[in-house]
């Protein structure tokens, strides 16, 4: 029996070791991530922030700069899937029509008029 307790407790420092190592002595750091490497949960946040802004801004060609950063989608077609998980997983409903207004005032910005460098 003796045995059995040493190979489990190897196994346990070894394990224990591992984890040691890798949360405190040598994490992972993520440097200069890509917006667009996202998940759509955090990817809405953002929509529903720029739409925030965008609520007290006004301006619809500022708002689509920022969401370019979220890939290559149309500003639009972003902030439309942004509506569409806040609707499915319970954003408040203030918060839904703060991006269905940006949503259409998106509609209406030209491509062309998003060119600049995003902010």
């Amino acid at each position: 029996m003796s045995r059995w307790i040493r190979f489990f407790l190897a196994i346990l420092v070894g394990v224990l070791a591992g984890l040691l190592y890798g949360w405190f002595i040598n994490p992972v750091k993520y440097v200069d991530t890509a917006p667009d490497s996202l998940k759509i949960d955090y990817k809405s946040d953002y929509v529903l922030m720029v739409a925030e802004a965008f609520s007290v801004e006004k301006d619809p060609v500022l708002a689509a700069r920022r969401l370019t950063l979220l890939g290559p989608k149309s500003p639009a077609d972003m902030a439309r899937e942004a509506i569409l998980f806040g609707e499915s997983h319970g954003y408040p409903d203030a918060d839904v029509a703060l991006m269905r207004n940006l949503a259409v005032a998106l509609e209406a910005v030209s491509p062309s008029a998003i060119q600049g460098q995003a902010p």
